[in-house]
């Protein structure tokens, strides 16, 4: 009988002591679960911010492309009228702004349908 009596407080004990390591295994699980997406948020800020950046720069960049293009176009009707007139130069400067229009339009075409072709799963050459 006393046999039965200790071997029970001993179960009882270990079953406590078992419940005690899932609670600590649960409330560590929590908090790391709390931090980790306190993490992720202070990390989604950080890009968002530096994103702001980015854009700005970007929208810079391509506002100077622009002008830095512009003034090409303008050199070379300038360098091309004495040659073969103001009209001949508008003539020449426009088509060759109007081939270069049609080359990236036909690369774009063609990205186009290799996506298509990705999507519908008919994977070809890239």
């Amino acid at each position: 009988m006393t046999e039965d009596k200790v071997h029970t407080e001993s179960e009882t004990g270990a079953d406590e002591s078992l419940l005690g390591g899932a609670r600590a295994l649960l409330e560590d699980g929590q908090t790391l679960i709390a931090a980790e997406l306190e993490f992720q948020k202070a990390r989604a800020g950080f890009v968002l911010g530096r994103a702001k950046g980015i854009l700005g720069f970007a929208a810079l960049a391509l506002a100077l492309l622009f002008f830095a293009l512009m003034a090409l176009v303008v050199g070379l009707l300038l360098a091309l009228a004495p040659l073969i007139g103001p009209w001949g130069a508008l003539a020449v400067v426009f088509l060759g702004l109007l081939a270069l229009t049609g080359l990236c339009v036909l690369g774009v075409i063609g990205r186009v349908r290799a996506v298509s072709r990705a999507i519908k799963g008919r994977d070809g050459p890239a």
